[in-house]
């Protein structure tokens, strides 16, 4: 028997409301640039437990030519139903070279090793690097013996950062963002580029997705541009993966988008669909998918699981104050 879909019956995946959202990790102030987020869920399945990467951010402050503010600090917790969560893992970015931390990606391999794909700032160079630790325990995952997976220089690029790991067919996807080069670079130009330590807000270059393929999570070809922003609207400055969600034959990918540099911290959630993750079709080429009702409108880093038919939603969210909170929708899928 032949299974046969109707194609002009609506059939999409159920998405959430953020006013009905639940608090998961809140930020360390309050204020724009007070942030809990950048999130990565993984669920294990063996053992019933979601787990929850996430970083806490405080704004630019220089003190004794040292930054201690930005991406400083990041946690990995544990679950049992997706909302109450303890901290299992910590660490500050004084591991990770103490500029910035960000996103990172949290995965379990096919042997039971616990992968975590993280971004930094590499102070040899003030540019986003992705890095990873591995190990058979959350709890002993070890930045003194990260493994390096991408640096801008050998990809010819400006920053990666952000990854997000899949596994299909054995096979492990990476989705990046990476800020292209400018044609041309002059001496002053390198200079302005960088000396800020965060590319993605000059407005020099913009924020695109990549994508990596590998064997073994380790060595990666780099397979390049999958999703750029638009040439006008209001992704036109940025197009970030940040979590693929598979209903077959569909890949739905969530994306952040900003229309220009001045959106570059408060991104909006969008939406595109693949059959192959090669190519992307942009549903939301008109506006965003959903929005914060609160300040900026800003909801991103949105990382989807699905667990005993429902979705767990996790995301990063602008809050009255303009301080972003993390927080979970779950919804029936």
């Amino acid at each position: 028997m032949i299974n046969f879909l109707d194609l002009k019956t609506p059939s999409f995946i159920k998405l959430f409301d953020p006013k009905d959202s639940i608090p998961v990790a809140s930020p360390p102030g309050k204020g724009p640039g007070y942030w809990a987020g950048a999130t990565s869920v993984l669920y294990d399945k063996e053992i019933g437990k979601f787990y929850l990467y996430y970083r806490l951010r405080r704004p630019r402050l220089v003190e004794n030519g040292k930054e201690i503010g930005r991406g400083y600090e990041c946690f990995i917790a544990e679950s049992t139903d997706g909302i109450d969560f303890k901290t299992l893992w910590k660490v500050d970015k004084s591991s990770f070279g103490g500029i910035s931390l960000e996103k990172a990606s949290l995965i379990k391999t096919l042997d039971g090793t616990y992968r975590l794909y993280i971004s930094y700032v590499d102070p040899e160079d003030n540019r986003w690097r992705i890095d990873m630790l591995e190990a058979k325990r959350i709890e002993d995952l070890n930045p003194v013996e990260k493994v390096k997976i991408f640096t801008p220089s050998e990809l010819q690029i400006e920053g990666v950062k952000d990854p997000e790991v899949i596994i299909i067919g054995g096979l492990y996807h990476m989705f990046t963002s990476y800020a292209p080069s400018p044609e041309k670079i002059t001496p002053e130009l390198k200079v302005k580029m960088h000396e800020s330590a965060d590319i993605y807000n000059t407005g020099i270059t913009k924020s695109c997705t990549g994508l990596a393929i590998s064997s073994d999570g380790i060595n990666f070809r780099w397979i390049g541009d999958i999703l750029s922003p638009s040439l006008k609207g209001w992704d036109a400055y940025a197009t970030r993966i940040t979590s693929i969600l598979y209903s077959p034959p569909i890949f739905y990918a969530f994306y952040d988008g900003s229309r220009d540099v001045s959106e570059n911290y408060e991104e909006k959630l969008g939406l595109a669909i693949s059959l192959d993750l090669m190519r992307f079709e942009r549903v939301t080429a008109e506006g965003p998918l959903i929005v914060s009702p609160y300040s900026s409108g800003s909801l991103r880093y949105l990382n989807v699981t699905p667990v005993d038919g429902k979705l767990y939603y996790y995301y990063e969210i602008s809050t009255e104050d303009g301080s972003h909170e993390l927080r979970v929708n779950i919804v029936e899928s």
